[in-house]
């Protein structure tokens, strides 16, 4: 059987392309606003994706098996609806660039009808605008004709990082489709470090000060936010994409000096990017791409089960009549 083909939209850095190649998939297209994301995704993929999606026709697009797409987040999530709201800025659909794009994968998946897609998100996109978003998102994807599989997973089950994202599987037929189980395994911080690490990343008395001093504040009036010193025998929090600024969230501990920033090498591989990955940008540049991208290893698994639906196609029995009815399964489990 030929291999199945898929289209990387939203491409970032090529996180999903990673996942779905290393899954046995054929990328025939790819599509990336960013200069500096297409910079690092020539480098890998040997292709500078096409630029921005709302200005390609879907004539443009080769016919593909499945659409796979990250569309951008950031109108959905609790810290960019935090944001935006500070910045008198509409979030969600009512973004007046980012949240309506997720209307550009309907346009390309109404045209190019593709066997399966794949889409992520941050978890907030369920809870968004009192679960209205989501619904509509649902009920798009629907009235397009397809059978709707969705699932909260943390990564913490394939890298040592504490990340929740939502994915989203759709089948044009009723097509049998299982998330990948969790497996637990002893994934420990340690073990994605480098050996030798330049002192550059070794935050400065006075960040060090500052970021002491404004946890002791907030801890004072009974909040939360402050610094993430790592236990190096279990997992970080979520790596963002704002880890340049301060690197905050996930700081190493050393002995007898200040914590440190993860380097980008090792923000490579918490995202579970092979060594063979090249990082072409910038420090602040790599911090940025990889906190916006995809856990490998978790989209591989989950390209994995969507090849074998497509590749099995074996219909559930309880969906063989349903056929006319509306094409949404309930949630799997959250794990």
């Amino acid at each position: 059987m030929a291999q199945l083909t898929f289209s990387d939209l939203f491409a970032g850095i090529g996180g999903m392309r990673l996942g779905f190649a290393q899954a046995g998939a054929v990328c025939v297209f790819s599509c990336e606003w960013d200069k500096f994301a297409q910079l690092t995704y020539q480098t890998n993929f040997g292709e500078i994706p096409a630029g921005d999606i709302t200005t390609i026709p879907t004539s443009a697009i080769p016919d593909h098996d499945i659409l796979v797409a990250g569309f951008p987040c950031q109108p959905f999530s609790i810290a960019g609806v935090s944001k935006h709201n500070a910045l008198g800025i509409d979030h969600g659909f009512a973004h007046p660039t980012q949240g309506n794009l997720f209307f550009e994968v309907a346009r390309i998946i109404k045209a190019k009808q593709p066997k399966a897609f794949l889409l992520e998100n941050v978890k907030n996109l369920q809870s968004h605008d009192k679960g209205r978003t989501f619904q509509i998102i649902k009920q798009t994807l629907s009235n397009l004709g397809y059978y709707i599989y969705y699932q909260v997973i943390d990564a913490a089950y394939f890298v040592p990082q504490h990340r929740e994202r939502i994915f989203i599987v759709g089948f044009k037929e009723p097509i049998e489709f299982g998330f990948p189980k969790p497996t637990l395994t002893n994934l420990r911080v340690r073990d994605i470090l480098e050996p030798v690490v330049d002192p550059k990343y070794t935050l400065t008395d006075h960040l060090w000060n500052y970021l002491q001093n404004y946890a002791e504040k907030h801890r004072s009036k009974g909040n939360g936010f402050g610094y993430g010193l790592v236990n190096l025998d279990g997992i970080t929090r979520t790596l963002s994409a704002r880890y340049y600024k301060d690197g905050s969230e996930i700081l190493i501990p050393q002995d007898n000096k200040n914590p440190r920033r993860l380097t980008p090498r090792e923000c490579a591989r918490l995202m579970g990017f092979p060594d063979s990955f090249q990082i072409p940008v910038s420090d602040t540049r790599a911090y940025k791409q990889f906190g916006n991208s995809v856990v490998v290893p978790l989209v591989r698994a989950i390209a994995t089960e969507i090849i074998n639906s497509l590749t099995q196609r074996n219909s559930p029995p309880h969906l063989t009549n349903r056929i006319n009815q509306l094409r949404l399964f309930e949630p799997c489990p959250t794990y």
